[in-house]
């Protein structure tokens, strides 16, 4: 399915689980939990089945950003943090979404902070998921070498630190295939699915124009609704340092910070069980009346 913004640009979306279940002589409302995937030059596909989980607890709704995966290439000069995050405001409103939760991965939780911030009484509430605030280069270095030695620490430097797009675009396969198995600790290498649409430019490009002064810390005061933090220990790409450096920036009465000992990048993957049950008791804690 598509859904067509107001510049005309139309996003892929997929959904799965009821917003409306029978309850008695009534149909009850259920929320909707709008995931937001990595990358970026990702797409949604990551979060299937995994998120199957939660479509007994609301109506889970995939998307791809625009210029991902089966979404509108879209321009360049769109590939930002703004109009992705008005993009999710305008989806909602043609769609007739009405305070959803808002879940972002990694580069998607970038979007979902700066969505948080720009858009104040949007959501019901925002779940920040193995994300930072800013990019901390030698925290990641440092984390690829304990997990994976001088060969990995030697290629995420040639990788982050490429000069140019494209040298970048020149880097990724070395990354991807010795870096990639280090972000997961039950031996996931995320970058491996042959069901992922890669858009390595929008990857090059977000990384060389927006993401290298990236600093949405001081914006994240303006938040007002209620913040999950999930992070695991063992994140090599977005170290726990970024994710405490997020909840020290929140309004300390929304937050909810949990910590996940035995998880690396994205932590549902290594830790589903327990991950989908923090999730559930968030939103059924927050879930509109």
């Amino acid at each position: 399915m598509k859904v067509q913004l107001l510049d005309g640009t139309q996003l892929w979306f997929d959904t799965e689980g009821l917003s409306l279940v029978p309850d008695g002589d009534t149909m009850r409302q259920r929320p909707t939990l709008i995931v937001m995937h990595g990358g970026p030059g990702g797409d949604h596909n990551g979060f299937k089945p995994a998120f199957s989980a939660m479509a007994d607890t609301c109506q889970v709704l995939y998307y791809d950003h625009r210029g991902h995966g089966r979404s509108d290439p879209s321009t360049p000069d769109h590939w930002n943090l703004d109009r992705w995050a008005d993009d999710v405001v305008e989806m909602c409103a043609a769609l007739a979404i009405d305070r959803p939760f808002v879940l972002g991965l990694s580069f998607g939780g970038f979007v979902a902070q700066r969505l948080a911030s720009r858009h104040p009484g949007f959501a019901a509430g925002h779940v920040f998921l193995s994300t930072a605030a800013t990019k901390d280069s030698e925290a990641i270095y440092a984390m690829f070498q304990r997990l994976g030695g001088d060969e990995a620490e030697s290629i995420a430097r040639e990788f982050w630190d490429a000069p140019d797009e494209a040298a970048m675009t020149k880097a990724i396969v070395r990354y991807v295939t010795v870096c990639g198995p280090l972000y997961t600790t039950s031996g996931m290498n995320p970058f491996a699915s042959k069901r992922t649409i890669h858009r390595n430019e929008v990857l090059t490009h977000f990384n060389h124009h927006e993401g290298p002064g990236l600093n949405l810390l001081p914006e994240l005061a303006r938040v007002r609704e209620p913040v999950l933090v999930a992070h695991g220990e063992l994140d090599p790409v977005t170290p726990m340092v970024g994710a405490e450096r997020i909840v020290a920036a929140l309004p300390a009465d929304l937050v909810r910070f949990e910590r996940f000992p035995g998880s690396g990048h994205g932590v549902f993957r290594d830790e589903p069980e327990v991950f989908f049950a923090v999730l559930r008791s968030f939103i059924n804690d927050h879930s509109p009346a």
